[in-house]
């Protein structure tokens, strides 16, 4: 079924005032569009059940980007390719630019608007759970003045949100105050691009002295709207990096996420995935920072032989660390962790075999290929081994066999954090996969190892 256009009136005043006047004059009236990107969607499915549009596209009162001292004022109209645009947002909300070129070609990022993407309130949003964790606060516009709130209290329940109805979103506020930040963005999908997430994750954290002693952590698609993690930030804050502290905040972002069985995905999915980015971000946070920008230089005028084993010790697939030494110079950390997953993202299961032969199986020392730095790093990562109970050994090694028998590679679990039985745990639960299934998952694992071994390569 398609939609109607003679079923819907279309206005255009071309001012702010005009509009505001418009909503306080016939109050839920009138629906503004701003981009129309997700309005196009639902009207060519005979979705669109608003009658009376309200168009906010080409009012320069609501585009604009203003920056201050303290702050930067995004209007609700800027595009999200205004966005990517912009240096200093570039610079100062890094992770702000790269969700902006998360949202579907060019096209769509050259209408699709900051203020229509939130107001719409999809709980796969791209760009809100960056705003969480960059404490952002949104304001309101009416014929009756402004008033500002934090973004985490806008999204009241599925695609609702505190907007009176004669009020507009008119710009997003962000504090000037990251510079010393650890940040983090990762969004899983069926596809790297043009797809919408399964799970997003964003994370904003000041480490001092090996301690966090600041986190905020925003996450789409693992709720009915976009969500602040409040109760898993405060099993973090206040604590050192650890396997303690790992495991409890895998605990509380268990406990404070409603995901749901959908097409793209399962409730159970998102749950074990928003765990592993929760951990993958925790890892890497202490990592000292003082280094990095040397070792990536040095590496960077390496010769190729170099640069290819330094890439093994993290990945043994040779064909991914010949792609990343064909990026070099990588500029900057962000920069080599992206490229790595695009690198990584382009290979095939033969190469993914190759990487998985590098690393002993849970609960062993030997491998059959790989450096002796990837097996030191395999050790460490492996260290809560060592105080396994024999029992619990015996029963890894008898599933590691029935698993390579089933499956035909070795078992990969992102060992760093992880105790010996929740190991174990977890190769029983696998065992249970088919074989395709099986193979993302091994690739997924090895995705995050390869990340925590960059950091510890920067590191050296």
């Amino acid at each position: 079924m398609r939609g109607d256009p003679g079923a819907h009136e279309l206005i255009a005043p071309g001012s702010l005032n005009a509009v505001l006047s418009l909503l306080a004059n016939e109050p839920g009236k009138w629906t503004p569009i701003a981009g129309g990107t997700e309005l196009m969607v639902a009207h060519a499915a005979g979705r669109l059940t608003a009658r009376n549009l309200v168009s906010l596209w080409g009012i320069g009162d609501l585009r604009f980007i203003r920056i201050h001292s303290d702050s930067i004022v995004v209007g609700a109209g800027s595009t999200f390719r205004d966005l990517r645009a912009h240096v200093t947002i570039s610079g100062d909300f890094p992770l702000l630019s790269k969700a902006a070129g998360w949202i579907g070609s060019i096209a769509n990022q050259s209408r699709a608007t900051l203020g229509g993407n939130l107001v719409n309130g999809s709980p796969a949003a791209d760009s809100s759970p960056v705003l969480l964790a960059y404490d952002a606060e949104v304001e309101l516009i009416s014929v009756r003045g402004t008033r500002r709130l934090p973004y985490a209290e806008f999204h009241t329940g599925y695609k609702q949100n505190v907007l009176a109805a004669d009020e507009l979103l008119y710009a997003v506020h962000l504090p000037r105050r990251f510079a010393q930040h650890r940040q983090y963005l990762r969004k899983v999908g069926t596809r790297r691009a043009m797809a919408i997430s399964k799970v997003a994750l964003a994370g904003c954290a000041f480490v001092e002295r090996g301690t966090v002693r600041e986190i905020r952590l925003g996450v789409a698609s693992v709720a009915a709207y976009p969500t602040r993690l409040y109760r898993t930030e405060k099993a973090i804050c206040g604590k050192t990096i650890g396997p303690e502290t790992i495991r409890a905040a895998r605990a509380a972002v268990s406990a404070d996420i409603v995901p749901i069985d959908d097409i793209r995905s399962t409730a159970e999915y998102r749950r074990i995935v928003t765990g592993n980015l929760l951990q993958e971000f925790l890892s890497g946070l202490d990592a000292p920072r003082e280094n990095m920008t040397l070792s990536l230089a040095q590496w960077n005028e390496a010769d190729g032989e170099s640069a290819v084993n330094a890439m093994l010790a993290c990945c043994g697939a040779h064909k991914w660390a010949a792609s990343m030494i064909a990026h070099r110079p990588i500029a900057n950390e962000s920069d080599l962790h992206d490229i790595a997953d695009r690198m990584w993202e382009t290979m095939k299961e033969s190469d993914w075999m190759e990487a998985f032969a590098c690393h002993p199986r849970i609960g062993e020392r030997t491998v059959s290929q790989g450096s002796s730095e990837s097996l030191t790093w395999s050790q460490q990562e492996q260290s809560s081994i060592s105080t396994a109970a024999e029992t619990t050994l015996r029963q890894l090694a008898e599933g590691n066999a029935r698993y390579e028998e089933r499956f035909g590679f070795t078992y990969i679990v992102c060992a760093t954090g992880k105790s010996p039985e929740e190991m174990l745990s977890i190769l029983n639960r696998r065992l249970s996969s088919d074989r395709a299934a099986e193979l993302r998952e091994a690739a997924e694992q090895q995705r995050q190892i390869m990340h925590i071994r960059l950091r510890k390569w920067l590191d050296e």
